[in-house]
């Protein structure tokens, strides 16, 4: 269910819009870091039989395209068509198609597998979008997600978080959406999905690295390179962004090793199965 202070479609456009503008940024400074995801993701779901898989929010179509490598058939669905036509470009000869996560345009157990590469985060109803994950699978069929752990885990976000925290405007508002880092309890991910009728879950943490080639690359990848974070950002004033970008210019800067910047980021990879 949505939060009762949560306006559904003002954060479902809040976010559309981030993505409309965000895509050429994401592919430049997160592709490296959510590809580290996609081959656990797709090990999570590969025990259900059949070949078809549904990749939902599937953004750039990096997992798509893994699995149409791995011999599967996958058909991508994202909300925004800046990120449609980036996966059609990349991924030639793979079926990406303009669709609602929350609402799929797909008949009842139509696909063996499904999985969703981060995009749960950005959902205004995430529980709607596990049912509906539900209900285009067979029987048997798997299910998997992922989501990044916890701030003081995921260091990149507590660097950009902490920098808002500290010398942004607390004034600034924004559409509000779904805790960010709900999905990082394990507990959490097991109970939704059981209440959308999924068992066997399965929850397991990975160490990703995300490398960047500066200091000055995080305030840009969350600057220029997402929605959320990123909308927060390009809503600060002048004066309290200016404060904001530099202390996550020197906070990065400890991560720097060598000629790159090693920034810990592990996420959880989230798996059921529908009976």
């Amino acid at each position: 269910m949505t939060p009762p202070d949560i306006d559904a479609n003002a954060f479902h456009e809040f976010e559309l819009d981030g993505w409309q503008h965000a895509s050429d940024d994401y592919h430049r400074y997160f592709g490296s870091l959510t590809m580290q995801t996609i081959g656990p993701l797709l090990d999570a779901v590969a025990a259900a039989g059949g070949a078809s898989l549904l990749d939902i929010a599937s953004g750039p179509g990096y997992v798509a395209a893994e699995a149409k490598r791995r011999g599967w058939a996958p058909v991508g669905i994202d909300f925004s068509e800046a990120m449609v036509a980036m996966a059609r470009k990349l991924h030639p000869g793979i079926e990406f198609q303009i669709g609602d996560a929350e609402a799929l345009n797909f008949e009842d157990a139509a696909f063996d597998r499904a999985v969703m590469n981060f995009g749960i985060l950005h959902l205004a109803q995430p529980d709607a979008a596990v049912r509906e994950a539900h209900r285009v699978l067979r029987a048997g069929g798997a299910f998997g997600f992922t989501a990044w752990a916890k701030p003081d885990e995921a260091l990149g976000f507590r660097i950009a978080l902490r920098a808002l925290e500290d010398f942004g405007d607390p004034g600034v508002q924004l559409p509000p959406g779904p805790p960010f880092f709900r999905f990082s309890d394990r507990e959490e991910c097991a109970r939704v999905l059981a209440s959308c009728g999924f068992g066997d879950v399965t929850v397991r943490q990975f160490p990703l690295v995300w490398k960047l080639a500066s200091p000055a690359d995080l305030f840009e990848a969350f600057y220029k390179g997402s929605a959320r974070t990123g909308g927060l950002l390009r809503a600060q004033p002048p004066a309290a962004l200016a404060k904001v970008r530099d202390a996550i210019k020197e906070s990065a800067a400890a991560y720097q090793r060598g000629d790159h910047l090693e920034i810990p980021m592990p996420a959880l990879v989230v798996s059921a199965r529908k009976a």
